[in-house]
């Protein structure tokens, strides 16, 4: 009778084990995708503050669930804007430019995982890209007392990584998010680094993917 006793309680026990892993493994992520759109000040560092001040930016991007645990990928486009005070004028140019205005578009895709807690959810991030920032320049005819502006586009290629946090509504998340962004490249002869500071929404599309797996 024992013997039965304990072949019944470890099939039974065994069933429930395999239902849940069977669950979880069947279970649609719930943060699978999600849209991001958010805005903020790019926060120039080093060297680049001798060049750059923050102003008013935006960033896109998406989150994409990879497989059934909490990583995912993050293509971001970021859109920073900052104030650019000439330092060194170019071949040509005689005069330097001051409060003028420098803009990013920067293409970077990292790998990131979320940890859930309720309606909180934590995440890291790391990786790479590129792009390019329009720096102005100036040119002032003295005979026509007339200046034309035109930007100089200077290409970047970049490592960036950060953390955020979520709040679920329930349709979409509000976000934190701060990242450490560094660039190979050169501007006004000097290194470039940010550290973008991020507020936004994320609204939550899963429910699309999950209705066509």
């Amino acid at each position: 009778m024992k013997t039965f006793l304990s072949t019944l309680l470890l099939s039974a026990g065994s069933l429930l084990i395999s239902n849940a892993v069977f669950a979880q493994t069947t279970t649609p992520r719930t943060d699978k995708l999600y849209s991001m759109s958010g805005f903020g000040f790019a926060f120039p560092m080093g060297e680049a503050s001798e060049y750059l001040s923050p102003k008013f930016s935006t960033s896109l991007g998406i989150n994409l669930g990879l497989g059934n645990s909490g990583l995912f990928l993050y293509p971001k486009v970021s859109l920073h804007a900052y104030a650019f005070n000439e330092k060194n004028t170019d071949p040509g140019y005689s005069y330097s430019i001051q409060k003028g205005r420098a803009t990013t578009y920067l293409l970077n895709a990292a790998l990131g995982y979320r940890k859930m807690s309720g309606k909180f959810a934590f995440y890291g991030f790391a990786g790479g890209g590129g792009g390019f920032i329009l720096t102005p320049r100036i040119t002032v005819n003295t005979n026509t007392q007339q200046a034309e502006l035109d930007n100089k586009s200077n290409s970047m290629g970049m490592l960036e990584a950060g953390a955020g946090t979520e709040y679920n509504l329930g349709g979409a998340s509000l976000f934190v998010e701060a990242s450490y962004m560094h660039g190979f490249s050169k501007i006004q002869g000097k290194n470039f680094a940010s550290v973008p500071l991020t507020v936004g929404i994320k609204p939550n599309l899963s429910k699309l993917l999950n209705k066509r797996n």
